[in-house]
């Protein structure tokens, strides 16, 4: 077998090949170090390299998971924010943690996917602590899009997303605190699901994110690795402050299940109130149209509420993220913030946090709860949303940039990657983005669905029609 054609296989495949005997874990994690040696230089992906733990992993067959665990002997990258691997180096892309914080034990979710039988090759590349919708730190520099390396593959998960779509691995971990699985599945024309607020666990370290705005899973080439991947890891730690309600039956076993008539409710008016790009436009109109001749019903509408209100939340809400972010890492490494350390948005977010009192953070989540009830009344009319992913197809790499003087420009491009995705972190909702369109110019434009609270289920069995 080629390597290309090797890179190119999804992870439930790369698993069947070890299953079956016709690779070995070693020859996988072998192959995807050298990929990792050869594509990286051009995509600035992988950060951190893991050549010596994935090898010992292997040696310890498969880290230890169970032969038939489901990605046995599959190799896999770590998104280099919130989820942590003992003895290894988190800087979160920033220069504040450079250097200075190394986990000192597994999260819970990489117990998981160890588990699970992936093989942990290396890090990823991610803007400081999450929160821009591009990856373009300015302690480890840009990743780039492979599908045009002068673009951006989106945030925060980019370095996850640019590793999968160039065949590095063929699936990688990602969270998702206002878009950060979704956007970048969308510049890279990937397969990304949001799960449902609490349906993979974040412990030991934390109970939440965000108070439940961040969730974890993983961005994909193929719809049953996401189903069967969170099928892996899926469902509450003790201790956990809530968890999602149970699903059914095993996700994996949504793909390729008749999903019925679904009702459908189509939109492309951004909550930022931005103008979309034509090709996104384009992409929404196919959709609802390809939906409709698999019988189900289309409806052009959205859920109403106080947009602005919501937004104004959200943002008090992210900005207060950024502030708990630096707030425990100097409490948990006895680190001192200096603005130095920082890139200038941060800095500000950070400053802006410190000044809001506790109370009218509990404001901020009320405002927020609020919104979430009312989009929910939405659901019991409709399955699903259907809407861009981004107003724009991925876009030229600096575009985010911010120097502290174009604040207006800056906030203008953020809303347009947030307009659709940020209201699934609000609410708690599941929703994925889709690659169901290329531009004129061969760029990928993802289709953003978004379900009722808990219902995997939905989006798995429409993907997999879709896909």
């Amino acid at each position: 077998m080629s390597d290309d054609t090797l890179a190119f296989l999804d992870a439930t495949a790369q698993a069947d090949l070890v299953r079956r005997g016709e690779m070995t874990a070693g020859e996988l994690v072998e192959a995807a170090i050298e990929r990792i040696e050869r594509l990286n230089p051009a995509l600035n992906a992988v950060i951190t390299r893991m050549d010596g733990q994935a090898r010992a992993a292997v040696k310890d067959g498969h880290g230890g998971a169970d032969k038939d665990a489901p990605f046995a002997g599959v190799p896999f990258l770590l998104k280099d924010l919130l989820a942590e691997y003992g003895g290894v180096a988190i800087g979160e892309g920033s220069r504040f943690l450079h250097g200075r914080c190394i986990s000192t034990q597994d999260s819970e979710l990489v117990v998981r996917l160890k588990r699970a039988g992936v093989i942990i090759a290396g890090k990823t590349n991610t803007p400081e602590f999450g929160l821009l919708p591009t990856t373009e730190p300015a302690l480890h520099g840009p990743t780039r899009n492979p599908w045009d390396t002068t673009r951006t593959p989106g945030g925060s998960s980019g370095g996850s997303a640019a590793a999968v779509a160039a065949g590095i691995v063929a699936m990688a971990h990602a969270n998702d605190g206002g878009g950060s699985i979704r956007i970048p599945a969308s510049c890279c024309g990937l397969f990304g699901l949001k799960p449902t607020r609490a349906r993979n666990p974040m412990g030991p370290e934390y109970g939440d994110a965000g108070s439940g705005l961040a969730v974890e899973h993983a961005v994909t080439r193929s719809v049953r690795d996401s189903a069967a991947l969170l099928d892996a890891t899926a469902g509450p730690a003790p201790g956990d402050p809530y968890w999602a309600p149970p699903k059914e039956r095993p996700y994996v076993e949504e793909v390729g299940r008749e999903p019925g008539q679904l009702r459908i409710a189509v939109s492309t008016k951004a909550l930022t109130g931005g103008k979309i790009h034509p090709e996104c436009q384009t992409a929404v109109e196919a959709t609802a149209k390809l939906c409709e001749e698999l019988g189900h019903i289309v409806e052009w509408t959205e859920p109403e509420f106080d947009e602005t209100r919501y937004l104004k939340a959200f943002a008090s809400a992210w900005t207060a993220f950024a502030g708990w972010a630096i707030l425990d890492w100097a409490e948990r490494f006895g680190l001192t913030p200096s603005e130095e350390q920082f890139e200038p948005n941060t800095w500000r977010m950070y400053q802006s946090g410190e000044r809001r009192s506790a109370g009218a953070y509990l404001r901020v989540m009320q405002d927020i709860q609020q919104v979430a009830r009312q989009v929910a009344g939405f659901f019991e009319t409709y399955d699903l949303t259907l809407t861009p992913t981004i107003a724009r197809p991925p876009a030229p790499l600096g575009y985010f940039a911010w120097d502290g003087g174009n604040r207006d420009t800056f906030l203008e491009h953020i809303g347009e990657y947030s307009g659709f995705t940020s209201i699934a972190n609000g609410t708690g909702q599941p929703a994925m983005s889709v690659p169901l369109h290329w531009s004129a110019d061969n760029l990928p434009v993802g289709l953003h669905f978004m379900a009722r609270f808990g219902a995997e289920d939905t989006l798995f069995r429409l993907a997999g029609q879709l896909e």
